[in-house]
C-alpha cells in the first residue's frame, strides 16, 4: 500500500486507535513519530512499537507544542509524508447545564488538535514541495447526536467540515485530507463507560453488528485513506460503525446523567 520507508506523524499515537495505527504503520516498514500527552508512554514508544517509532510529549491543543512536534519529526526522520490526527476525548454535559470549561475541553481537544495537525502537516508538505496525506479521526457523533454529548458531537462535526475545507484548499497542491468516523470502539477511553452496569447492553441494542470495533479495524480504514489505493479519494468521511448509524444513539442519561 506504499508505506515502506514513509514517515508518519500520529497524534494520540500510543493508545487506542492511535496505537493501532502506529503498530500497523511500523509493521509495514514506515517510520512513525508519535505525539501524546502521556510522557511515559511516548518515552517507551520505541520499546513498545519498534525501533522505527519515536515521539514527543505533546499537548495537541497547544500551537507551540504542535509546531515543535513537526520540527522534531523532521529532525528525527528527515521528512513527513502523512499525518494522522487521532488525539481526542470527551466530557459529557447537557447544553443547559454545561459550563464553558467543559465546552472548551471538548472543542479544544478534538477540533483544535485536528486543526493544528492539519495546519502544520500541510505547511511541511508545502515547504518540501511534495504530495502528502492527512487523515482525521472524527466520530459517528459528527453525524448522529447524543444526549449529554453536545460538546463532543459539535467538535467532531467540526472535524469533518475542517477535513472537507482542507481538501478543497489543498487538492491542487497534491495534498489529500480525509476523515474516518468510528462508532463504538473498544479502547481505554471507552473502557470506563462500557464497564458500567447496563451500558454495553444499551449500545449493543442499537448496533446491528452486535459488538464494538477493535481499534485495528479503524486503523485499517485510516491506512486505506492514506494509501496509494485511495489516491483519488479526497475530502470524504468514512463511517465505520457496524451499521450503527442505521438505528440511532442510545440514551445514556440513565447511566451518566
Amino acid at each position: 500500500m506504499g508505506f515502506d520507508k514513509s514517515v508518519a506523524v500520529v497524534t494520540g499515537g500510543v493508545s487506542g486507535i492511535g496505537a493501532a495505527i502506529t503498530k500497523r504503520l511500523a509493521g509495514l516498514g514506515a517510520q512513525v513519530f508519535v505525539a501524546d500527552i502521556n510522557a511515559d508512554a511516548v518515552a517507551a514508544a520505541s520499546e513498545t512499537f519498534g525501533p522505527n517509532v519515536a515521539g514527543l510529549r505533546t499537548d495537541v491543543t497547544n500551537e507551540a507544542d504542535m509546531e515543535a512536534l513537526f520540527a522534531a519529526a523532521v529532525e528525527r526522520f528527515g521528512t513527513v509524508d502523512a499525518v494522522y490526527n487521532v488525539a481526542g476525548g470527551s466530557r459529557p454535559g447537557s447544553i443547559v447545564d454545561m459550563d464553558l470549561a467543559t465546552w472548551d475541553f471538548n472543542i479544544r481537544l478534538n477540533l483544535y488538535g485536528a486543526f493544528l495537525g492539519t495546519k502544520f502537516g500541510a505547511q511541511q508538505f508545502l515547504a518540501e514541495g511534495k504530495p502528502g496525506v492527512i487523515v482525521n479521526v472524527a466520530s459517528l457523533n459528527s453525524e448522529v447526536p447524543m444526549h449529554l454529548g453536545a460538546g463532543y458531537s459539535t467538535a467532531k462535526a467540526g472535524v469533518v467540515m475542517l477535513t472537507k475545507n482542507a481538501a478543497l484548499e489543498l487538492a491542487e497542491k497534491r495534498i489529500r485530507v480525509n476523515a474516518v468516523s468510528p462508532g463504538l470502539v473498544d479502547t481505554p477511553l471507552t473502557g470506563g463507560l462500557l464497564g458500567m452496569d447496563g451500558v454495553m447492553e444499551a449500545y449493543l441494542d442499537r448496533i446491528p453488528a452486535k459488538r464494538a470495533a477493535d481499534p485495528d479495524e479503524i486503523a485499517g480504514v485510516a491506512l486505506f485513506l492514506a494509501s496509494e489505493d485511495a489516491s483519488y479519494v479526497n475530502g470524504v468521511n468514512i463511517v465505520a460503525d457496524g451499521a450503527w448509524s442505521t438505528s440511532g444513539y442510545p440514551d445514556l442519561r440513565r447511566f451518566i446523567g
